[in-house]
C-alpha cells in the first residue's frame, strides 16, 4: 500500500482511539445525570431537563464510540459462513460490504450537515419543557458520523491490504 494509505489509516486510527476512550467515559456521565434525577427526585421536585440530557449524552456516547467500534471489530456480525472462510476471503467480502456502508455513511452524513445546518439556521428547539437548543446534539452527531466514515475508510483500507495478502 502507498504511503499516504498507510499515514491515513495511522492518523485515522489513533483519532478514532482517542474519541472513543473519551467517549467510553461519557456513560458515567449519563449515570450521574440519572442518578442526580433520581436522588432529586425522591426529596425535592426533579430538574425538568435531567432525563433529556441523559439522552444527549448517551446519544454523543454511541455516535463518537462508533468509529471506535469499528476499528476495534465490536460490532455485530452474521457468522453462519463467515468463520470457515479464510482470511483472504473474509478481508474481500469485508472490503465489498465496506462499499455498502461508506455509501450508507456518506448518505447519514449529508443528513446530518443537513439537520445541523437546519438546527444552527433556526435555533431549533426541542418541543419538552426544558426547550435546549438542537444544535449542539446534532453537531456531535455529525462529527460522530463523519469520524465513522474515516474509519470505514480505514477498514476498507486495511481489507485491500488483507485481500492482497499485505499487511497494514
Amino acid at each position: 500500500m502507498p504511503k499516504a494509505v498507510r499515514l491515513y489509516v495511522k492518523y485515522v486510527d489513533a483519532v478514532s482511539w482517542a474519541v472513543g476512550l473519551f467517549a467510553m467515559y461519557l456513560i458515567f456521565v449519563m449515570m450521574g445525570i440519572l442518578l442526580y434525577a433520581s436522588f432529586s427526585k425522591a426529596f425535592t421536585v426533579p430538574p425538568v431537563w435531567s432525563l433529556e440530557m441523559a439522552q444527549f449524552v448517551m446519544a454523543a456516547y454511541y455516535l463518537l464510540g462508533g468509529a471506535n467500534s469499528l476499528q476495534e471489530n465490536a460490532h455485530v456480525r452474521m457468522d453462519l459462513l463467515y468463520g470457515k472462510w479464510s482470511p483472504r476471503t473474509r478481508a474481500k467480502v469485508d472490503a465489498l460490504t465496506a462499499v455498502f456502508l461508506l455509501f450508507y455513511l456518506a448518505l447519514l452524513l449529508y443528513g446530518g450537515i443537513s439537520s445541523t445546518h437546519y438546527a444552527l439556521q433556526y435555533k431549533e428547539q426541542s418541543y419538552s419543557s426544558w426547550a435546549p437548543y438542537m444544535a449542539p446534539i446534532k453537531i456531535v452527531m455529525t462529527i460522530g458520523i463523519f469520524l465513522t466514515l474515516l474509519q470505514a475508510i480505514s477498514m476498507f483500507f486495511k481489507d485491500l491490504a488483507a485481500a492482497r495478502g499485505e499487511a497494514l
